[in-house]
């Protein structure tokens, strides 16, 4: 059966103030009138629990052996828990003795003169007013403004307050507001906060070597796991108690992650408190898109239906299904036969639904649409980074990375801050990012020859299946169209989750000062990948397919296999199967990965940590049966069951894949705004259960903004009005059936004939006269259609990006990306925290007693 043993150990003291253990820990915000027990304590009950530490043993030295347990794993795990006690840390033993493992847990609380120390150290904001402003919804300002009643809205209890807040300084403490309360003062997050920069920066081995931080001994396995411990269970308790007495886990999951909650605001504000300021901006971000997509899908699904009417009306149509046996088209490959074209005649009627006059606005629209969107989101970027106090953190308040911090040569003056920081030059960085852009170089290269190798996969496909005389003859090319889709899809998947890895390995050598600098490079290698990844396929087959085909008896080829020509229906209809096949193909296995796997692995971490005393309760009687039941569970057990957080990065990608999708091609496929509507929706319940109920919980990190997805975001949005603009005007027959109007019949009456070659006369003589796509004479030369077409194609791709540029241009001088209240409340908040930190203060230069002033800039070495 489970065994647990206690071992108590008390810490040295960092700095000559009383270490003694403190009472109710708790956040500014947490005035609930009913407390219920806190059991995030250690064994005295008033010392709180900040952060956790485990690992597992076996319990035989022969299991040891055969499991690689190292005797150097023992020896840096003492050596770093050691090093925590020296730092001023508290620490407690929990030992739990399963079947064949021992499962040790050290519990890890900061004193208070240990996160005074540290606070100061990492520069964490404090309140030094209440000022409270709830936040503002666009959509509610509508509602507000149409005096209509708020379905979206909800009142969510307990909502955290707003503080003018500045940098926390020890020598200032009884100015800011709450000091008088050491229990209540510095909130639960940044509490993590203090606990994951001590283990983050303590050394266990050789710095040179790199020997550095929590994370280091987690991925060489000395420990399992290290977590700050969830506030309680997330479900509500029973019996019911009032709203204002949840705690916050509680009242996240109730009002925020059920599925009965799809329908209002998030609560920005809670989960911000929670999980921190990175995760919330996530959940703010996604929550503004998801909204945003409404009007899009909105006039998609309009011009989707208007395709509708179109294939009952339009006259093109009419006569291709009406044609009989009057066009007899040439051969789609080199072993296929001759076809009549009216045979396509619901194949051409589906593509009318994705290419008609429809599309060009919608273009457009989405075009507009994406400038419009990031440049509203920017605003509302800076409301809530200065709201949560990080609108000056990239520039000023963010501190170097732990690892680079041990790992960094030497030492400079910071030029903004004036404190000593560590430093590597930057030659050697720029040496090492040349490495990993050649490696991404290599990748793309390899991305590109699976795209060449779907290719001849779909063309020899469709050889096979017309050689072998099946049912499906007749449907050779789409069998092997689709299948190719479906190919490329596990394709790109597998080599997704290969460079993701060496991505990260790259990042981590090249020795970034910042974990915003680290994350927005490692972002930048994979997505470059990821969008030649992702778009490689459709961009071949919007911009390339059936472009170099050439004309009977002139073929051109690749690798001795004749160029693939476009579908019976056109490229356009094939280009909107691919971004159904990969975009939806993609959220559905991403959607059912996300809901299925944590709880599959859930479930497999707790039957692991559950199966001995189920085993006891078999064998040992009524008396072990009754014993094992009633033992106590306590929370850092139940927390080391769940999953460990992944971060956000995955969920970034998802999206941002998703928006290239919907702006890039949305002229192939204007039903993209609706299929990513609808999968956003699942997708913001499915990330929030993640987090509050499958999750450990993440030490809350903090965030200026999204990072650098939004100038990607920006990159797409602009990308995306070139794309249009030539997917209209050379992949859509939106311009050659403008011409044929203005130049032959209004009606369109013959325009099918007036888009069908002859073949040449050498060709007719050995076989069957035939016809083809494409503006020729009987000798394969091209006729002044095709330089008239050509002429008023890129006309409109020059016209088209003007246009749409100019107007998006307009849209951003007119939109102020910070609202003027916000500038008002920084003026003020810079004022109050000049008034509080001006005695004995020298602004924009911090002194370090008993040290030279080394001006800025001149590298210092540090001593070996």
């Amino acid at each position: 059966m489970r065994r647990r043993v206690e071992q108590r150990e008390d810490s040295a003291e960092l700095i000559a103030m009383e270490t003694q253990a403190e009472t109710d820990y708790g956040s500014i915000a947490a005035d609930a009138p009913v407390h219920r027990p806190d059991r995030n304590v250690f064994s005295d009950g008033f010392s709180r629990v900040d952060f956790v530490l485990v690992w597992e043993e076996p319990l035989s030295s022969q299991r040891e052996e055969s499991r690689g347990v190292s005797p150097a794993h023992k020896e840096w795990r003492k050596v770093f828990l050691n090093k925590l006690r020296d730092c001023g840390l508290l620490q407690e033993q929990k030992e739990v003795i399963e079947a064949k493992t021992k499962i040790t847990f050290v519990l890890l609380s900061a004193p208070w003169s240990v996160l005074c120390y540290y606070a100061e150290e990492i520069s964490l904001r404090v309140p030094l007013q209440v000022f409270t402003a709830p936040i503002t919804n666009w959509s509610a300002q509508i509602f507000s403004r149409l005096s209509l009643p708020n379905l979206l809205s909800q009142d969510v209890p307990n909502p955290p307050p707003d503080f003018y807040t500045c940098q926390f300084r020890n020598n200032k403490l009884q100015r800011f507001l709450g000091s008088n309360n050491k229990n209540t003062f510095f909130k639960t997050s940044q509490r993590h906060q203090v606990l994951y920069e001590i283990l983050a920066r303590t050394a266990y081995g050789s710095v040179k070597r790199g020997e550095v931080g929590i994370d280091r001994l987690i991925t060489e396995q000395v420990f399992t796991a290290a977590y700050p411990l969830h506030e309680g269970g997330f479900r509500l308790p029973t019996p019911p108690v009032s709203p204002q007495s949840l705690v916050l886990r509680e009242i996240l999951y109730s009002y925020w992650a059920t599925w009965s909650s799809w329908r209002h605001y998030q609560p920005l504000d809670h989960i911000r408190e929670y999980f921190g300021e990175k995760i919330a901006l996530y959940f703010a971000w996604l929550g503004f898109y998801t909204g945003w997509l409404l009007p899009a899908s909105l006039v998609g699904t309009v011009v989707f239906l208007f395709g509708f009417w179109l294939m009952a009306t339009d006259v093109p149509a009419k006569e291709l299904c009406d044609s009989g046996n009057s066009f007899t088209m040439c051969p789609l490959c080199n072993i296929c036969s001759h076809w009549n074209y009216s045979s396509i005649c619901v194949t051409f009627k589906a593509g009318i639904m994705f290419d008609n006059g429809g599309t060009v606005f919608f273009s457009v629209f989405m075009s507009l649409w994406s400038v419009t969107f990031l440049e509203y989101w920017k605003r509302t970027c800076s409301v809530l980074s200065h709201r949560w106090d990080c609108s000056e953190f990239q520039d000023i308040e963010e501190r170097p990375r732990p690892e680079f911090t041990a790992m960094a040569p030497m030492t400079m003056r910071n030029s903004v801050t004036g404190a000593e920081e560590p430093y590597f030059p930057h030659t050697k960085r720029l040496n090492r990012t040349m490495t990993g852009c050649m490696v991404i170089i290599l990748m793309v290269i390899m991305v590109l020859m699976f795209l060449m190798a779907v290719i001849l996969y779909r063309t020899i496909v469709t050889v096979i299946i017309y050689e072998s005389g099946s049912f499906l003859t007749g449907s050779a090319g789409r069998v092997a169209s689709i299948s190719g889709s479906v190919l490329n899809l596990l394709v790109i998947l597998m080599l997704s989750k290969v460079y993701t890895s060496l991505a990260r390995l790259l990042t981590r050598w090249e020795m970034h000062r910042t974990q915003s600098k680290y994350e927005d490079m490692f972002i930048l290698k994979v997505f470059v990948f990821q969008f030649v990844n992702f778009y490689s396929s459709p961009v071949y087959i919007a911009f390339f397919k059936g472009r170099f085909i050439g004309y009977p008896r002139n073929y051109k080829t690749l690798f001795g296999v004749r160029n693939e020509d476009c579908g019976a229906g056109g490229c356009l209809i094939e280009l909107a199967q691919e971004l159904l096949v990969i975009m939806v193909g993609k959220q559905l296995i991403n959607n059912a990965q996300e809901f299925i796997w944590p709880k599959l692995r859930c479930w497999w971490q707790k039957r692991k940590s559950s199966h001995w005393p189920k085993q006891a309760r078999e064998k040992g009687g009524d008396e072990e049966r009754t014993e094992v039941q009633e033992e106590e569970v306590f929370p850092w057990e139940t927390d080391y069951q769940l999953l460990g957080c992944e971060g956000l990065f995955s969920e970034y990608l998802e999206m941002v894949i998703q928006f290239g999708f919907i702006t890039i091609f949305v002229a192939a496929c204007p039903l993209a705004p609706l299929f990513a509507l609808i999968n956003n929706w699942v997708e913001i319940r499915l990330d929030a259960q993640k987090f509050v109920t499958e999750y450990r919980r993440p030490v809350g990190e903090r965030a200026q903004d999204i990072g650098i997805w939004f100038p990607i975001l920006q990159v797409i949005a602009h990308v995306a009005v070139l794309s249009n603009a030539f997917l209209i005007a050379f992949t859509s027959s939106f311009l050659p059936r403008l011409y044929y109007a203005y130049t032959r019949d209004r009606t369109l009456t013959g325009f099918i004939n007036f888009t069908l070659a002859t073949a040449p006369r050498n060709y007719n003589q050995q076989h069957t006269p035939c016809r083809y796509q494409g503006f020729r004479d009987a000798d394969g030369d091209y006729l002044p259609e095709y330089f008239h077409l050509l002429a008023i194609r890129l006309t409109f791709v020059i016209v088209f990006e003007h246009v749409v540029f100019s107007i998006g241009r307009l849209i951003d001088l007119i939109v102020p990306d910070v609202p003027e209240e916000v500038e008002l409340k920084m003026k003020r908040e810079h004022y109050m925290a000049k008034q509080a930190l001006a005695e004995n203060q020298f602004l924009g230069k911090t002194m370090i007693p008993g040290e030279k002033d080394v001006p800025s800039g001149r590298p210092i070495s540090r001593p070996s």
